[in-house]
């Protein structure tokens, strides 16, 4: 007979958080530097410009929630996607 686990376990369970793209960008020469994502982000494939690779992360449903100047030559952009 079938009896309900009390807490069930997540295997199998689909994704219900969000997931989170950083990427590291220089503003003055559009040059795309570099990219952290959480582990199960979808992501598409980068562009050596900033511009190219923000509008691939935008074009499959990311949304930027943050954007900082982390340096003189660096900017951090951090997108979201539910």
């Amino acid at each position: 007979m079938y009896r309900p686990q009390p807490h069930p376990t997540m295997i199998g369970t689909a994704w219900r958080g969000h997931h989170v793209v950083i990427l590291r960008c220089n503003p003055y020469t559009n040059q795309f530097l570099g990219i952290n994502t959480s582990l199960e982000a979808p992501v598409e494939p980068t562009h050596p410009t900033c511009t190219e690779t923000l509008s691939r992360f935008l074009s499959i449903g990311y949304t930027m929630i943050n954007t900082t100047m982390i340096s003189q030559t660096e900017i951090q952009y951090v997108l979201i996607k539910k």
